[in-house]
């Protein structure tokens, strides 16, 4: 009895040593300012993991159809010659924006065909694993229930809360939900109402067009930082009520000087929210609007040429003319995209891959087709992709993307079976060829027998993913000699699993 209570009082002294070892972590909190959102900011893993996304631009826009998600802007500009053919259009098929502009269109804007449960369907299907629908474009009509904004989905138009039906069906689905705000932009979008007979003019709709303001100036004046209050006032009503677990902001040019102290205060809120809630978010952003650090970067329509050591996103759309849907839209093929996918993920980064659905709330077949050649390969070539992390060479290959650019995306880069891409997951190795070779064989120089950098030990074993044959291999001092099997797995880029010692990371964040 007496060595039982020894041991009793030994194990408690014990338990209150632990105790006071193991103190309990001090909770995040953010302050509105740079330094403080920084030093305690991380990217959480779900994010690094995910690798691919959807990007939805869907609004009162999808009604006309016509050129891109800008409409609304170039319906009421006749003073740029590159541009005139919109309000040209316009005319010609509503009328003059002084007898019908853009608050015309809304309740044109139905969606009576929106379902929610067939777009989660379709996302889940295409392997995606966050989806990012517009909350709020240029325009100043706001996709869900705000009780800021009055022009809203709800009390006009589909009288449906789009984003918060979305954030339901998405989450039900296993999918992570975000959403985007392009409110900043919309200080200048309908300025050139104010310079020829339009309802811009009238103030009864100063609400839904003001303030119309000349490009990207005066937002230091009075009305500017009413604007700017607006702003990060609906900024956080999304975080408030919706819970995303992404932000994407849409500014173009720098606006720091001006937007810098709001975005500090919408970044803290939402960092001390998302550590209410224990859910890891994000912020992506385009310029200097957000400091290195405290998001993620994002490029848009656009690739990195090397890998970045911050995890960063490209934004791309399946269509080459327009985010939006419109009826002449001229769509990238699933070769080109996966080929973006892989590229990206390899240099540490994810893609967002944006569609845009009809004013009724459809998915075009082209969208659709696309979606679901990116599920089939993912569901071949899926390990080589999530979860990944970037190996110490992200490329191996003398061709080049294509042209860079927003407008010049459409142009197919060219590749062949010598254009490999690395990732890797702990001791393991995937290089992916985008191409299939027609000499029937593949030779990976940077896995040459004395070439240290990918592997610093041996292969021990080669696989292509999709392949359930027998593959042969065999490692010279030329490179990693695959000879292509009978049949291709998938249809486009083609994934090897290489095992080895000594896999060498990225040093990247």
């Amino acid at each position: 009895m007496k060595q039982l209570i020894i041991r009793l009082l030994g194990f408690f002294v014990f338990a209150l040593q632990l105790q006071g070892i193991s103190q309990p972590i001090k909770p995040k909190k953010f302050e509105p300012n740079w330094p403080s959102i920084v030093s305690q900011y991380q990217v959480p893993e779900w994010y690094k993991d995910a690798k691919f996304g959807i990007f939805i631009h869907w609004g009162v826009y999808s009604v006309p159809a016509y050129h891109d998600e800008w409409y609304p802007r170039w319906m009421y500009k006749n003073d740029e010659k590159s541009r005139s053919h919109v309000y040209d259009y316009h005319v010609a098929t509503y009328g003059t924006p002084d007898k019908f502009g853009y608050k015309d269109f809304i309740p044109m804007f139905k969606a009576e065909k929106f379902n929610p449960a067939e777009w989660a369907e379709l996302f889940k299907a295409s392997g995606a694993r966050y989806v990012v629908p517009v909350a709020e474009h240029h325009d100043g009509f706001s996709m869900y229930d705000s009780k800021i904004n009055s022009w809203n989905a709800v009390k006009m138009g589909p009288h449906r809360d789009i984003i918060g039906e979305l954030s339901k069906t998405i989450r039900a689905n296993g999918l992570h939900f975000g959403l985007s705000s392009h409110r900043a932009e919309h200080w200048w979008f309908f300025e050139g109402g104010r310079n020829l007979p339009s309802d811009v003019q009238d103030t009864a709709y100063y609400s839904l067009y003001g303030p119309a303001r000349p490009y990207r100036k005066d937002l230091s004046s009075a009305e500017g930082k009413s604007f700017l209050k607006d702003w990060l006032a609906r900024c956080n009503e999304l975080v408030d009520t919706y819970h995303p677990e992404l932000v994407y902001f849409d500014v173009v040019g720098s606006w720091s000087k001006e937007f810098q102290p709001y975005m500090q205060q919408f970044a803290a809120h939402y960092y001390n929210k998302a550590e209410e809630w224990k859910t890891g978010v994000a912020i992506n952003y385009k310029t200097d609007i957000v400091a290195k650090g405290a998001g993620v970067f994002d490029i848009e329509r656009d690739v990195s040429d090397t890998a970045r050591a911050d995890f960063w996103q490209t934004d791309n759309s399946v269509g080459a003319k327009s985010w939006s849907y419109i009826s002449n839209e001229e769509f990238k093929s699933p070769k080109q995209l996966i080929n973006e996918l892989v590229d990206i993920v390899s240099k540490n980064g994810t893609y967002l891959l944006n569609i845009g659905p009809k004013a009724d709330g459809t998915i075009p077949e082209e969208p659709k087709h696309i979606l679901l050649e990116f599920g089939k390969w993912l569901k071949v070539n899926g390990e080589a992709i999530y979860g990944t992390r970037p190996a110490a060479l992200a490329v191996e290959g003398t061709h080049k993307p294509g042209p860079k650019g927003p407008g010049k995306d459409r142009v197919e880069a060219v590749y062949d079976a010598t254009d490999i891409r690395f990732t890797k997951k702990g001791n393991t190795l995937y290089a992916i060829a985008l191409g299939w070779p027609t000499n029937g064989k593949w030779n990976i120089q940077s896995l040459a027998e004395g070439n240290t950098a990918l592997l610093q030990g041996k292969i021990k074993n080669v696989t292509l993913l999709g392949s359930s044959g027998h593959l042969s291999w065999k490692r010279t001092s030329d490179g990693l000699e695959i000879i292509a099997p009978k049949t291709q797995p998938c249809d486009y880029a083609f994934a090897f699993k290489v095992e080895g010692d000594g896999v060498k990371s990225f040093i990247g964040k």
